[in-house]
């Protein structure tokens, strides 16, 4: 008899033999998972409902059983875990008669099994190609620091940030760091392989059970040293995923084993993911990358220049063009690179000129052709002035020698150039577009009143301009 039409009508049965409460608590989620040489073996959610069917509803349950099947029967109570695990020796049984005969062939089989695991990284991502500037070295060294220590400091290490601006770059260069200096397993995976990975869960076998792909997947995802999820916004409105994520991540965190995320925006404004996995993403270090300030554009130019090979040189006033005009987005000012070497190689080598760079890269350009980065160019004025750092300037610190010359910047970037609020906040080190109107806001009631700081303000733009 099938096993299912066994518990079926088993339930059928029981269920008129006590109150409705009673069977919905200890019967409801129950299972047959096999009827063999008259032993029951039966599913139950926790280990509380082994030791409560067994004192409380034994002789009910093997009454009502031995009258389905028509025999006398005894009965077992197992978890999913433990039906698993029981699962996984049955199939290690079947395999060692073939290989305890032969210890060496065994080890190869094993050493084999191991070498199929693929921890899915990039070999060409590593720290040291990635370039470092303002507004990533906090995120490069929180990094590295994870890289040399796994499972000890920051953990969970989520960094953030918009698309394009090294994210997954870092992640692969913290797993081969790993990789290369010890023997831990470690994963990447995104959260689109993840989410497919656990929807495999509801796969059945011909017997409408998945314990072997649930054993797979635990296997996977669990037997690691180091899990390194990307975008994991992408998990938002996917409530059974976050489950099972979370219970993954409990798992390894427990353990001590590394956990790296990344997204495109703070655990805070992940609002649709669920409250106790945005608070555990905050237990260790979260690290936030801006876009790339001029300087960095420049210096990522001139490191995929260096990349390509080239025989020719390109001018620095063609990568001050492309830093000052075609965004902040790494891969876009890498492709721009490639778009205008390919057109220079396709046109018999026409020499790169600014002229061409600025007929190539119109599709590339968001704005008008600026002979410097303005933003840096005010900063590096005002800072000298002022007898301060730009680096402080750009800082979090708020102390009044650091404040006012700050908002002089601000003030100056938004009236002699064209960028928004938002962007002059980014080149700021990221500071949020409402600072920077406060900032221009209070300058220009300030200049009405108090004529030497007026005097200043001409005389900061008589030299930028």
């Amino acid at each position: 008899m099938n096993i299912k039409i066994i518990w079926s009508n088993f339930l059928n049965n029981i269920k008129t033999e006590m109150n409705p409460l009673s069977f919905e608590t200890w019967f409801q989620n129950t299972e047959l998972y096999e009827y063999k040489d008259g032993i029951c073996k039966i599913i139950v959610p926790m280990s509380i409902y082994k030791k409560h069917l067994t004192t409380k509803y034994y002789d009910l349950i093997v009454k009502n059983l031995s009258n389905v099947v028509g025999d006398n029967v005894d009965i077992e109570f197992y978890t999913q875990e433990e039906i698993e695990e029981l699962s996984q020796q049955a199939q290690q049984e079947k395999i060692q008669p073939i290989y305890w005969q032969n210890e060496n062939e065994q080890n190869t089989n094993l050493q084999n099994s191991s070498n199929n695991f693929s921890s899915n990284l990039n070999k060409n991502y590593t720290f040291d190609n990635f370039i470092v500037g303002n507004t990533n070295k906090f995120a490069q060294a929180a990094a590295l620091e994870v890289a040399e220590n796994p499972g000890v400091l920051y953990n969970p290490l989520f960094i953030y940030g918009n698309s394009g601006l090294g994210k997954t770059h870092l992640m692969h260069a913290i797993g081969n760091y790993i990789t290369e200096h010890s023997n831990k397993k470690v994963l990447y995976v995104s959260s689109d392989q993840f989410i497919t990975d656990f929807l495999g869960i509801n796969k059945k076998d011909e017997h409408g059970k998945n314990f072997d792909y649930v054993s797979y997947f635990k296997n996977k995802y669990r037997s690691i040293d180091v899990l390194i999820v990307d975008d994991i916004q992408f998990f938002q409105g996917a409530p059974q995923t976050q489950n099972e994520f979370f219970n993954t991540f409990t798992k390894l965190y427990d353990e001590n084993k590394q956990i790296i995320i990344s997204s495109d925006r703070s655990p805070d404004d992940l609002k649709l993911l669920e409250d106790r996995l945005r608070t555990r993403f905050c237990w260790g270090l979260t690290a936030d990358i801006f876009p790339p300030d001029f300087d960095l554009r420049v210096a990522i130019i001139k490191k995929k220049i260096i990349g390509e090979s080239i025989n020719k040189s390109i001018p620095d006033d063609v990568i001050e063009y492309i830093a000052s005009n075609v965004g902040s987005d790494v891969r876009h000012l890498e492709g721009s690179i490639t778009r205008l070497l390919a057109y220079s190689t396709i046109m018999g080598g026409t020499e790169i000129t600014l002229d061409l760079a600025v007929d190539v890269l119109k599709d590339f350009v968001n704005k008008g052709y600026s002979e410097k980065n303005s933003v840096n160019r005010i900063q590096r004025i005002v800072a000298e002035y002022f007898q301060v750092s730009v680096e402080d300037m750009k800082s979090k610190k708020r102390s009044a020698n650091l404040a006012f010359p700050r908002q002089v910047a601000m003030y100056l970037c938004r009236k002699l150039t064209n960028e928004s609020f938002p962007k002059i906040g980014i080149e700021f080190g990221g500071k949020d577009h409402s600072t920077v109107m406060h900032s221009v806001e209070k300058i220009e009631k300030e200049i009405l009143t108090n004529k030497e700081l007026a005097n200043i303000i001409e005389k900061l733009k008589k030299e930028i301009v």
